[in-house]
């Protein structure tokens, strides 16, 4: 029940922010005038003032007699206000006192968050760096043997991936407080990333002897989501990751169902349900396992950043801690919701849900076919440009394709790039740094569209960032990879344009 009573005179000095002294004839005049209802025995005068804190009434002070008609005056009425002016200030600092007191504590918590964090950050940045340039050190020994030498590179390559992630976790959740990440929708086959995912981490699982299980038998491999389908993929990535990392035997099994929409599923935003429609269902994904568990007293804080710097056990385990935010923030993103469901020791499993709308059963599916078809390189020596102004990309760069033996071209920037392609307008491949002096990579790439169509152009970019794909694409570049560059990475993509 609301207080005061509504159609009330202590309501009545709240709406109007002013005193009221009324004598009983008084009274009834304003209860008949206002539609006023009284309760119980009436007085033979009330006196009311209101308590006002920044314009807004907190409550009322009311006295009233039942015995004496005189018992308060107009004076009784201004000194009321007094008191209630003090009484008001009162509570004001009180409450200001309160706050302060409660912003301070969450500085304080988030301070000694944010300090654990950067010193667990510090741990993991320095831990696969000491990877790379200890190992790198090592492999200048002319007495290691072929074995140590293999080993080292390999060490070495892992620690570059693990700082990679790092880097990667940093970026996400940088450009998620600055809300700066983009969503990308198109249909995609549910089951067909599903089972990529699959084949992903088979084998990972199965080198710490887990057995990874992918449910999907509802569809018939025919589910189509209108979603983004990169921050399907990196939720399920993180969450897969997770299950692997902090399970030691068992099982981790993966999949969805479908589930019937609630009113509190229908908070969509606009890029993911431009046509505001009301979703007909939705799709409950889920990622269970059977590892250490979540203790229930971390189970509700197990979402939040900084949070695992802060577990005493979690230097067990590498990682940053930022995954399961940054997971959340994707699955918010999309219009769905996270939660877990966890038993110490025994497992956990997390499911999430998406919107899924009827029409998405209808759409047709297209593939992300090239405006170019494939074009044959075995009868003939692939020309590649390669625009590039860093040395060290560039050596790389040139010693992956070294492979197919191709005729490379090699420009320091955008205005090179456009010019040398005006003179070889045979050339089949561009390499495109995206980030380049005098001219930029996306505004060479819509240079030479203006008068060569046909050549594949691939950008490049140590940007690493939600978008740059799209960025990329409407450029007029055929395809797109992020630095660092992976060596098979890039060969596929030769592959998938020059068969």
């Amino acid at each position: 029940d609301s207080f005061p009573k509504e159609n009330t005179l202590a309501h009545h000095v709240v709406k109007t922010k002013k005193p009221l002294l009324l004598s009983e004839k008084e009274q009834i005049e304003l209860e008949n005038a206002e539609d006023i209802t009284s309760y119980g025995t009436r007085p033979l005068i009330w006196l009311g003032v209101p308590l006002i804190i920044n314009n807004e009434v907190i409550g009322v002070i009311v006295v009233q007699s039942y015995k004496n008609k005189s018992a308060y005056t107009n004076d009784d009425q201004q000194v009321l206000e007094f008191i209630s002016g003090q009484i008001s200030m009162a509570i004001h600092r009180k409450n200001a006192e309160e706050n302060l007191k409660e912003a301070l504590l969450k500085a304080e918590e988030s301070d000694r968050l944010k300090s654990a964090f950067l010193a667990n950050m510090s741990h993991e940045i320095r831990t696969p760096m000491n990877g790379i340039l200890g190992f790198s050190q090592l492999i200048k020994d002319t007495n290691i043997s072929r074995e140590e030498h293999t080993k080292y590179v390999e060490i070495i390559e892992k620690s570059g991936e693990r700082l990679l992630n790092i880097i990667n976790d940093l970026v996400d959740i940088s450009k998620i407080e600055a809300g700066q990440m983009d969503v990308s929708v198109s249909m995609c086959n549910i089951d067909e990333q599903l089972n990529f995912i699959y084949t992903f981490f088979k084998p990972e699982a199965e080198v710490k002897g887990l057995n990874l299980k992918l449910v999907s038998n509802i569809t018939n491999g025919k589910l189509h989501l209108f979603t983004d389908r990169e921050k399907l993929y990196a939720i399920f990535t993180n969450l897969i990751k997770n299950a692997i990392k902090y399970s030691r035997k068992g099982e981790i099994d993966f999949g969805y169902n479908i589930v019937n929409s609630r009113i509190d599923d229908l908070s969509i935003p606009s890029k993911v349900n431009p046509d505001n429609k009301i979703p007909s269902k939705m799709i409950e994904f889920y990622v269970a396992d059977t590892g250490i568990g979540i203790p229930k007293d971390r189970i509700k804080a197990i979402f939040d950043r900084f949070v695992q710097a802060d577990i005493e056990d979690s230097n067990v385990f590498e990682g940053a801690g930022l995954g399961l935010s940054i997971t959340q923030a994707y699955v918010e993103m999309l219009g769905g919701k996270i939660w877990v469901e966890s038993e110490e020791n025994i497992g956990s499993k997390f499911f999430f849900t998406l919107p899924f709308f009827k029409d998405a059963e209808k759409e047709e599916v297209k593939e992300s076919v090239s405006n170019h078809e494939k074009q044959t390189s075995k009868e003939k020596t692939l020309k590649i440009l390669i625009a590039e102004d860093e040395k060290i990309s560039d050596a790389y760069l040139t010693a992956i394709l070294k492979k197919i033996n191709p005729k490379l071209y090699h420009v320091t920037n955008g205005k090179q790039a456009v010019d040398i392609m005006k003179e070889n307008p045979d050339i089949d491949l561009i390499l495109m740094d995206i980030k380049m002096p005098i001219l930029g990579g996306y505004e060479a790439t819509q240079e030479i569209r203006k008068f060569n169509k046909k050549v594949i152009i691939i950008a490049q970019t140590a940007y690493a960032l939600a978008g740059d794909n799209e960025k990329a694409i409407k450029a007029g570049c055929n395809d797109y990879i992020s630095k660092p560059v992976n060596s098979s990475e890039l060969m596929n993509l030769v592959e998938k344009y020059f068969s």
